[in-house]
């Protein structure tokens, strides 16, 4: 496998730590700006409707940003009319379809697209007729990567946390089940994602799937940033991701 998989960064809790104390310190766009330059490919932020850490003005100002570097932001949303206004005006390269409840901590599991195709397929279709290209995150399941296929998606990302938080041993038979959901998604002509919970030690395991083409990672990234600065954390990343795919 010699294909160079694609890393977005997530700077959500960049965001985080500035809003625990107010103010403008640290930016997230010069997070983003960091990372681009420590070899992530794109940007990933999540607007949720509480607005617990990235907010419109950021979304604003990576927006332009990433506009003008010529780099591509992939905005996590849920699925409201809201958030579709706020794609809409904003136009992202891409738009990532979540799950989203107020009491959660972070995404817990995936987008349940099957059953619920009659209030997922208008949104998707806003954003192809807009020219963002729409991606579902959802559960590496078949019935979710048909019903993803079936309202228009164009990308599904797989959530990766029931992976990561096994342990080693236990890991193998999920392993399966993601690399299994990722032949028939790139069979259905979805290209496959990959993201949460990663650190250097699965994501490089993920990446024996060779349908998986990006990995988003936000959170291990920022608080490994702690000990050793953004820059080198994410160069570790691309480095560790790099070395899967030789």
């Amino acid at each position: 496998m010699t294909a160079r998989v694609r890393l977005g960064v997530n700077i959500d809790h960049v965001a985080t730590v500035r809003n625990a104390r107010g103010g403008s310190h640290p930016d997230p766009v010069r997070a983003a700006r960091t990372a681009l330059e420590a070899g992530a490919d794109g940007i990933t932020a999540h607007l949720r409707e509480d607005r617990r850490h990235i907010t419109d003005a950021d979304i604003a100002a990576l927006s332009g940003w990433c506009d003008q570097a010529g780099k591509p932001l992939n905005l996590e949303m849920a699925v409201t009319e809201e958030m579709l206004a706020i794609a809409l005006r904003h136009h992202p390269h891409a738009a990532c379809l979540v799950p989203e409840r107020r009491e959660e901590v972070t995404t817990e599991g995936g987008l349940a697209v099957a059953g619920h195709e009659a209030r997922i397929e208008p949104c998707v279709r806003a954003l192809v007729a807009a020219g963002i290209r729409p991606s579902l995150f959802i559960e590496p399941s078949e019935d979710q990567v048909r019903a993803s296929a079936a309202v228009g998606a164009q990308v599904v990302e797989f959530h990766t946390g029931r992976y990561c938080h096994l342990t080693a041993d236990a890991r193998p038979p999920e392993l399966a089940r993601l690399a299994g959901a990722a032949r028939l998604a790139a069979s259905l002509g979805l290209e496959v994602h990959a993201g949460h919970g990663l650190d250097f030690a699965t994501a490089a395991e993920v990446l024996v799937i060779p349908e998986v083409m990006e990995l988003n990672i936000g959170h291990f990234l920022i608080g490994e940033a702690v000990f050793t600065g953004l820059d080198a954390a994410i160069r570790r990343m691309r480095g560790a991701m790099d070395a899967a795919r030789s």
